[in-house]
Parts: structure tokens; sequence; C-alpha cells
């Protein structure tokens, strides 16, 4: 694939680092999948890769291993993974370019 497929802030790279740390044994990076749900149709989901499956796709930012399971990878091309703290909390944020609407909650996306 041409495009880059998913990419991730610093802050984005410093919560995942932060993440697998507390994690230890058992999680070579991060997956990130979509699901069926919601108003919209997909939501995002995010879980510790356990291994990768033949078709999936690694992408290494900074040292952050994100393994994008190969379902989700035509809706999430291009997006861009931040982790973004306020001071009503914190939370991934992800800027999708394939995204042409959102439920009113936020939760879901549609394609």
């Amino acid at each position: 694939m041409a495009e880059t497929v998913v990419t991730l802030s610093p802050a984005a790279v410093n919560r995942v680092r932060q993440l697998l740390a507390t994690r230890g044994e058992g999680a070579c990076g991060l997956r990130l999948a979509v699901k069926p749900t919601g108003c919209s149709g997909f939501s995002y989901h995010l879980d510790f890769a356990r291994s990768i499956g033949p078709e999936d796709h690694v992408v290494e930012s900074d040292g952050v291993t994100v393994v994008v399971d190969a379902k989700a990878l035509p809706l999430v091309a291009g997006t861009r993974v931040d982790w973004v703290e306020d001071q009503l909390g914190a939370q991934f944020v992800f800027r999708n370019p394939n995204e042409k609407a959102r439920c009113g909650c936020g939760e879901s996306f549609k394609v």
C-alpha cells in the first residue's frame, strides 16, 4: 500500500509506550481494529496485540508497533492517532480522512 496506513502523534507514541510497559509479557504492540456498532456504523477498537496475523498490516512509529487489523485497513487508511489530555479526561483521538460522518456522541463513525 503506497499511502501510510496509520501515523501516531508524539503524544500517542508516548502513551502507547506507557501502556505496553504496564502490560509486560505477551503484548507485541497495539492493535487497531474497527467494530460495527453505534448509530453511525463503526467504532475504533484498541487492544494489545498478542500476535501478528499474515494479513495484518504492521506500522512502526518511533519504536512503537501498531498492528492494523486486515478488515479495518480500508476504513482507517491515512488515519492519524493522537493522545489528547484536557481538564475533562484523556483519550486517543482518530483523525480519519475516510470519515463521512460521526454520531452526535462521537462514539461511532461512517465511511
